[in-house]
C-alpha cells in the first residue's frame, strides 16, 4: 500500500484518523502499531513477521545493553544489535548482488557457479535498518534512556508514515513524543499536517508521475531512436521526477506525522538551487546526510584526521556507501563515487572557483553536475550509462516517435518553476508561510483550505484516471 493509491487515500487514512482521534492517549500507540502492521502487511505479508521478530529481539538486546555497567558487555550487546540489523539488510538487499557478481567472476575463470535462489527485496528495509541502528547506538552513547515497552519500540520502527521511504527519523528526535504527544496534538497541527500531506501528494501525483511517464519512455529507447534533444528531455524529466516524488513522499509523511502528534525532521530544502555539490547534500535527503555524518563520517574521524588524504578518503568512502545504500547495483555505487569525487573537489578548489563566478553560474554548474549524476542513478547498467551519456553530448538529430503533448510541457514548466522557486526572496517567504507557519489566521485558513481542496480533487482524479503511478522506492 502506498500513499498515492485510492485504497490509502479513500479508505485506510480516513478510517485510521477517525479511530485514532476517538481513542484515549492510553491506546493510541497500540492502535498506531496495529495500523502500521496492517499497512506494511498489505505489501509485504511475509516479511512483516521478520520485522516483528527482529524488533522484539532488538528491544531486549538494547535493554540488556543499557542495564549493564560492564563496558565490555555493552560493546558485545551493541555489536549483537548492529550485526543483527545489518545482517538482515545485507541478506535481503545485497545477497543477490554479491552472488551475481561472484558468479560472473567464476564464469570468466571457468569455475562452477553458485546455485542461488533470488531473494525478494522487502520494501523500505534500508529505512527500517537505519532507524533500528540509531536506537541501539544512541542508547549505547548515553544520549537517551531506552523505551520501557516493547510495543512502543515496535511502533517507533514500524510507524507507517515514514516506514517505507523516510524521512529517517532518529530515536532521539522523537523519543519523548513516542511516550507523550499531547504537546503536538493540537487542532492547528492537524490542519497544517493535512495541508502538508496534500501538497506532498500533489507533488507526487500531478508532477512526478507526469515526468516519470516520459522519462520511462525515453530511457527505453534504443540507440537508433534516441536523439540528443530527446536524451536531455528524458534526463531532465527524471531529474524533476525523482525530486518531486521523493520530496512529495517526505511531505506526506511529515504531514501525517503532524496530524497524529509527531514532529518529523525536514528532508528536502530546494536542493536544485544549490551553488555547489556540498550544499546540494545539505539540502537533498537531509536525514540521510545527517545520519551518515553522525554514525559513519564522524566515527571514521570526521574532520579531525591527521592528513588531508584521510579526510578526502573518508568523504569519498561515506558517499560510496551512501550510493550502495540506495540500491544493490553498480550504477548506485558509481553514482555515490561520482558525488564523493565532487565533494573532494569542493574541498580542494571548486567552491572557491564557484564563488568567484557568481551565484547563478554556480547554480547552473551544480545543476548540470547533478543531472549527469542522475544518469548514473537512473540507468539500469553500465552499458546504458555509456550509451545515454554519449547520446547527450553527440548532438545528433535523430527523429523519434515520442510526442511531447501540452500536458507534459505545462507540468515541465511548473516543475522548473517550483524547483527554483525559493531563489527569490518572495518565493522563500511564501515557502515559510506555507510549510513552517505555526498557525494561520482565518484568511490564511480559508485560502489554504481552498487550495488544498482543489489539489486533493485533482490528485485523486489523476490517480483514478491514470494507471501510471510508479513506486520508485522499491529499489531502496
Amino acid at each position: 500500500m502506498v500513499f498515492s493509491s485510492s485504497l490509502f487515500l479513500l479508505y485506510f487514512l480516513p478510517f485510521f484518523l477517525v479511530i485514532y482521534y476517538l481513542l484515549g492517549q492510553k491506546f493510541k500507540n497500540y492502535f498506531l502499531l496495529f495500523a502500521s502492521i496492517l499497512f506494511y502487511s498489505w505489501g509485504e505479508p511475509l516479511f512483516i513477521f521478520v520485522i516483528l521478530l527482529s524488533t522484539f529481539l532488538d528491544f531486549y538486546i538494547v535493554k540488556a545493553l543499557y542495564n549493564t555497567n560492564n563496558k565490555s558487555k555493552k560493546k558485545i550487546f551493541l555489536a549483537l544489535s548492529i550485526s543483527t540489523n545489518l545482517g538482515l539488510l545485507l541478506f535481503f538487499k545485497y545477497a543477490n548482488f554479491f552472488v551475481e557478481n561472484i558468479n560472473t567472476l567464476f564464469g570468466v575463470l571457468n569455475i562452477k557457479q553458485i546455485k542461488w535462489t533470488t531473494i525478494a527485496l522487502p520494501i523500505g528495509i534500508s529505512f527500517y535498518t537505519f532507524q533500528t541502528l540509531t536506537y541501539s547506538i544512541d542508547i549505547y552513547r548515553g544520549r537517551h534512556k531506552p523505551l520501557k515497552k516493547v510495543s512502543d519500540y515496535m511502533m517507533y520502527i514500524l510507524m507507517f508514515p515514514q516506514l517505507i521511504a523516510g524521512p529517517i527519523v532518529r530515536f532521539i528526535e522523537i523519543s519523548d513524543q513516542i511516550v507523550n504527544r499531547k504537546k503536538f496534538e493540537t487542532l492547528d497541527n492537524k490542519i497544517l499536517g493535512f495541508y502538508r500531506f496534500v501538497i506532498g501528494l500533489s507533488k507526487k501525483v500531478l508532477i512526478a508521475n507526469v515526468m516519470g511517464a516520459q522519462a520511462d519512455k525515453i530511457f527505453s529507447l534504443s540507440n537508433n531512436e534516441l536523439s540528443t534533444y530527446t536524451a536531455w528531455i528524458g534526463i531532465l524529466a527524471y531529474t524533476f521526477q525523482i525530486y518531486f516524488d521523493f520530496a512529495g513522499y517526505s511531505d506526506m509523511a511529515i504531514g501525517i506525522g503532524r496530524m497524529i502528534g509527531f514532529k518529523f525532521p525536514e528532508n528536502f530544502n530546494s536542493p536544485y538551487i544549490s551553488q555547489n555539490i556540498s550544499e546540494f547534500w545539505r539540502r537533498w535527503h537531509m536525514t540521510l546526510g545527517n545520519w551518515m555524518k553522525d554514525y559513519l563520517y564522524i566515527p571514521l574521524g570526521g574532520n579531525r584526521v591527521k592528513t588531508k588524504f584521510r579526510l578526502y578518503f573518508n568523504l569519498w568512502l561515506v558517499f560510496l556507501i551512501s550510493g550502495f545504500w540506495h540500491g544493490a547495483a553498480w550504477n548506485f555505487i558509481i553514482w555515490g563515487a561520482f558525488h564523493g569525487f565532487f565533494l573532494i573537489l569542493d574541498r580542494l578548489f571548486l567552491i572557491k572557483i564557484l564563488k568567484k563566478i557568481g551565484k547563478y553560474p554556480s547554480i547552473i554548474f551544480t545543476f548540470f553536475v547533478t543531472i549527469v549524476g542522475w544518469v548514473l542513478f537512473r540507468a539500469e547498467n553500465f552499458s546504458q550509462i555509456q550509451f545515454y551519456l554519449h547520446k547527450m553530448f553527440t548532438f545528433n538529430n535523430i527523429t523519434t516517435e515520442i510526442y511531447f503533448d501540452k500536458e507534459f510541457w505545462t507540468i515541465f514548466i511548473i516543475a522548473i518553476f517550483f524547483s527554483f522557486f525559493t531563489l527569490s526572496k518572495l518565493g522563500k517567504k511564501i515557502e515559510q508561510k506555507i510549510f513552517f507557519v505555526k498557525e494561520y489566521n482565518l484568511t490564511g485558513l480559508l485560502s489554504m483550505g481552498g487550495i488544498t481542496l482543489i489539489l486533493l480533487i485533482l490528485s485523486v482524479s489523476s490517480i483514478t484516471a491514470s494507471g501510471f503511478n510508479p513506486f520508485i522506492y522499491f529499489r531502496f
